[in-house]
């Protein structure tokens, strides 16, 4: 091994912070070593990290294996004390190469991330394996839902400028980059620190306007009471804005809703995907939701059921509630394990047969893919897509791997499609 494995876990600011971490520690000298990318917002996954430096270990019983992330900013003792681990790194760290390879008085280097002050965009010039592209704008978060430590784990809410991102993402389209994602903690959140307080919307716009050969724009996961006026805007009328939103809805019912001190009600997401789906046929909506959050009864769970429907939800990413300690929801009244995992299965059925419907609705249309591999890619709408037949001329392919594609089946998790001229 020469550069440095990047383990990564969560969510897809990782994706883009494992790229960083992958290139800085090359640069500050790092060989042969794993660097294990934590994160915290459940214990299943905490517990998944500590599994994976077992097993790093076992497979590579030479290398150095640094811990980072989420987790780690967290629990760096718990980790520490592990004797698979050589170095412990907060997450402010773990982005300056130096603290990878330089001595360190015992295991650990995390400082407190609610001092940060400032946060300061990288420019990373490719992702390893991957043919869309992570462009970090926002970091942290400001907000308190009671049943969420990642703010303690990230700091506050800190934006990068304009300008920064704008040069990161010419730089990935010039590397041949078709799509780039824009991600963060609470990107609706984006600006508030800036000189000017831009808005994310504003901030898409200048984007578009300053990089118009981007092909593609996709935004990470939204709040959905705080979409500003101008971001609305550019969903609607901008074709180069992906018509695909997750959102961070969590509940379907209002109690439940106040309970984990969410800053949005059942209608106001309802009218968000009813107003937006009304200006734009074609978008399709993915949402983060809870099953058996504390004190939740059966007919606030079947609210959030409903909301499926309701929402009209393509793409869901459920969750257990999962106890994290130092939540005022922890200490909240529980809901049993048992019945938050039957709640769990009902929502991922629910969220099976609405995206099986949607891509039977598919069949017929025509799709502008994203290749992603030979053969298969991803629509406008994040649908997967399988060719019937790999690529085989790659090089006589359009600029950033985009290609036009009549859409010929679907099955219950994927379309079929066919390459055309």
């Amino acid at each position: 091994m020469t550069t440095p494995e990047v383990i990564n876990f969560g969510c897809r600011l990782n994706a883009y912070e494992a790229e960083v971490m992958r290139e800085q520690a090359t640069k500050a000298g790092l060989r042969d070593a794993v660097i294990i990318n934590t994160c915290a917002v459940t214990s299943e996954a905490v517990r998944q990290a500590r599994q994976a430096i077992r097993k790093a270990r076992r497979l590579q019983p030479d290398a150095t294996i640094v811990v980072t992330g989420c987790a780690a900013q967290l629990e760096p003792d718990t980790f520490a004390a592990m004797a698979e681990v050589d170095r412990v790194l907060g997450n402010q760290e773990k982005l300056q190469g130096a603290n990878f390879v330089a001595p360190i008085d015992g295991k650990i280097l995390v400082d407190d991330i609610m001092s940060v002050e400032q946060l300061a965009g990288h420019l990373v010039p490719g992702f390893d394996g991957r043919s869309r592209a992570f462009v970090q704008v926002q970091q942290g978060c400001d907000h308190r839902c009671t049943f969420c430590i990642i703010p303690f784990a990230r700091g506050p809410s800190l934006s990068v400028p304009i300008a920064a991102i704008v040069q990161q993402v010419r730089t990935l389209v010039a590397n041949g980059y078709g799509e780039v994602v824009l991600t963060g903690v609470d990107i609706t959140s984006y600006g508030h620190d800036l000189a000017g307080q831009p808005s994310l919307g504003q901030l898409l716009r200048r984007l578009l306007a300053a990089v118009p050969e981007l092909p593609r724009l996709r935004l990470s996961s939204l709040d959905a009471v705080e979409i500003d006026a101008e971001l609305e805007r550019l969903l609607l009328e901008e074709p180069r804005v992906m018509p695909h939103l997750h959102l961070s809805l969590q509940a379907g019912d209002d109690l439940i809703l106040k309970r984990m001190a969410r800053r949005h009600n059942r209608a106001q997401a309802i009218a968000l995907c009813q107003r937006l789906r009304k200006g734009r046929p074609d978008m399709v909506f993915g949402a983060d939701l809870i099953a058996g959050f504390p004190t939740e009864t059966e007919a606030q769970f079947q609210n959030s059921l409903a909301l499926v429907d309701d929402c009209g939800l393509t793409y869901l990413h459920v969750f257990p509630y999962s106890e994290r300690p130092g939540t005022p929801a922890a200490r909240m009244p529980q809901v049993p394990s048992d019945e938050r995992k039957r709640r769990a299965r009902l929502l991922r059925e629910k969220g099976a047969a609405a995206l099986a419907t949607f891509l039977a609705s598919q069949v017929g249309t025509s799709s502008r893919m994203l290749l992603e591999k030979p053969d298969r890619g991803r629509s406008e709408q994040f649908a997967q897509i399988h060719l019937d037949g790999p690529c085989s001329a790659p090089t006589a392919l359009p600029p950033h791997g985009i290609v036009n594609v009549d859409i010929i089946g679907a099955t219950h998790d994927h379309l079929i499609g066919r390459m055309t001229a």
